[in-house]
């Protein structure tokens, strides 16, 4: 089954929204690494993501894909900041 990338682009933009700390998506990236699907999403906020926020988003998001099962089969997450050279998309 094919990944709708709009809908978890809204539901991630959903989680982060609620989470009500000025938290925007900077990027999302899906790839298949050798039958396990890789999820990475880059988020950013004013002053800078801390290690402590991606940790809160990565265990938010989980909870949010588990449920609404937008993601068949197993897959890992990885949540990160851009980085200071990056771009909003």
């Amino acid at each position: 089954m094919e990944i709708d990338k709009v809908k978890l682009k809204e539901k991630i933009n959903s989680v982060l929204s609620s989470m009500k700390k000025d938290f925007s998506l900077m990027g999302l990236d899906i790839k298949n690494n050798n039958g396990t699907k890789l999820l990475k999403i880059l988020v950013d906020k004013p002053g800078g993501i801390t290690i402590d926020d991606c940790v809160h988003i990565s265990e938010k998001i989980t909870v949010h894909l588990e449920v609404c099962d937008l993601i068949t089969g197993s897959y890992r997450l990885e949540v990160s900041s851009p980085g200071v050279e990056k771009k909003a998309v």
